[in-house]
């Protein structure tokens, strides 16, 4: 059984800069792409950053200079920094991975519970 797990949500005035982190556990043999969407309450989920297990990564235009995305493989965990929020970026923010396991083999596409970040004004 292959989890992500999320922490570092919460509230937050306008301009403050949380931060977000997720941790792959279980039979893991190798995570691919990971990275963080989010779904704004009444609003389809999009993809905020995703990174490449060679560091590479891919920010949505809309954000891209104010969010940054980082991987340690190491630990298995990516990190989502957040800067200038505002009351439009209030939304619940999840962890997506692609990974292979050593249990089936198989690429999977797995998702974290979400966490909420709530950007006040």
């Amino acid at each position: 059984q292959v989890q992500l797990v999320e922490s570092g949500g919460g509230s937050v005035q306008a301009g403050g800069s949380p931060s977000v982190s997720c941790t792959g556990t279980g039979n893991i043999f190798t995570i691919n792409t990971m990275g963080w969407y989010r779904q704004a309450l009444g609003k389809q989920r999009e993809k905020v950053a995703v990174t490449t297990s060679g560091g590479q990564a891919v920010y949505a235009d809309s954000l891209k200079g104010r969010f940054t995305i980082s991987r340690d493989n190491a630990k298995k965990s990516v990190y989502l920094e957040m800067n200038s929020l505002t009351p439009e970026d209030t939304a619940v923010y999840y962890c997506y991975a692609r990974i292979v396991s050593t249990t089936d083999w198989r690429d999977l596409e797995v998702w974290g519970q979400g966490t909420l970040v709530t950007v006040s004004s």
